[in-house]
């Protein structure tokens, strides 16, 4: 496992890190396998997880914290998420901090998070929705101040909006921000533009979530592929999404060297960017975390594969859909 300074925190996390919400909230999901896998990463020097309340009510939560508790010798670091007061994945323009993230409501789920994750103070603390015209708000700042000074919370972050890395440019400028996660693929190239360029000035974190763009990366997606109800695929691969998604996948199949995976391939991108402090997968079985993590490696994709991918990049806006 190779690891990377991240930001201002000065931690030093593997750049492959851990994605848990597929452990708390899809369906297929299995105790044993989860914790075998769960396991493993640590074993192979994975250090960086990522969860969220609102994985399961807090159910993921809990689940990491079992997984601390059993490595007392390791420091395995906790990124969780506040979940919008509103329940609404994503925020969207015109919604009030005040239904959204108050102050109250701050304080009242780090205090859940410190109880599910069964520790003193938590690692990273992010906001699961965002918009960044809640930057100039008082409140927010008043509370995740006292909450750092409480000695309750380390480190703070935002999980922008799917496909609007721009809106949090301002919010990161505050200075009150060490991490930001963001959508960040071989299709979703734009954070590139100008999130990126901030973050290496500001010494802000990188977390690079959805590198598989909910699978369609994997390869193994097809026109035909149906999903079981309740699973929060279903309602992301509609029929004009699955089409398009299988469509962009197809067309990168060529680029695949010998011997290499479509994950491989994904993932390496992503490695190849060094702004990127960690990435993190869904990992819900042995075989993905030993696929996953074998790509940590220090080895970069060629230049001139990545000049191909990076012809594949994919600008989308963001719809009903997806949420």
């Amino acid at each position: 496992m190779q690891y990377r300074r991240f930001g201002k925190t000065n931690w030093q996390v593997s750049e492959m890190g851990y994605g848990m919400w597929g452990l708390a909230g899809w369906t297929g999901n299995d105790d044993k396998e989860t914790e075998a896998s769960l396991h493993k990463a640590v074993e192979l020097g994975c250090n960086f997880f990522d969860t969220a309340w609102g994985y399961g009510e807090g159910r993921s939560e809990q689940i990491l914290g079992k997984l601390i508790k059993a490595n007392p010798g390791k420091k395995l670091y906790a990124a969780t998420k506040i979940p919008p007061k509103n329940r609404k994945w994503p925020s969207k323009r015109g919604f009030d901090i005040a239904d959204v993230f108050p102050a109250g409501y701050i304080v009242e789920y780090t205090e859940k998070s410190l109880r599910n994750l069964d520790v003193e103070c938590i690692d990273l603390l992010q906001f699961h929705v965002w918009e960044d015209e809640w930057s100039n708000k008082d409140e927010w700042k008043k509370a995740i101040t006292d909450l750092t000074r409480q000695g309750k919370v380390a480190h703070w972050g935002i999980s922008v909006n799917r496909w609007e890395p721009d809106n949090s440019l301002q919010s990161l400028s505050t200075g009150l921000f060490s991490a930001v996660q963001v959508i960040y693929n071989i299709f979703d190239q734009n954070p590139e533009d100008h999130l990126f360029p901030l973050c290496r000035q500001k010494d802000i974190g990188i977390i690079a979530r959805v590198p598989f763009d909910e699978g369609t990366l994997t390869g193994t997606l097809d026109y035909d592929t149906v999903f079981p109800a309740g699973d929060w695929r279903a309602t992301y691969f509609v029929p004009e999404n699955l089409k398009s998604s299988v469509d962009h996948a197809n067309a990168l199949k060529p680029l695949l060297p010998p011997g290499m995976t479509m994950p491989e391939m994904a993932l390496r991108f992503i490695l190849s960017n060094p702004g990127v402090g960690t990435i993190i997968p869904g990992m819900r079985k042995v075989p993905h975390v030993l696929g996953n993590i074998a790509c940590s490696d220090g080895k970069a994709l060629p230049s001139s594969l990545m000049e191909s991918l990076k012809q594949h990049r994919w600008d989308r806006q963001p719809t009903e859909w997806s949420q």
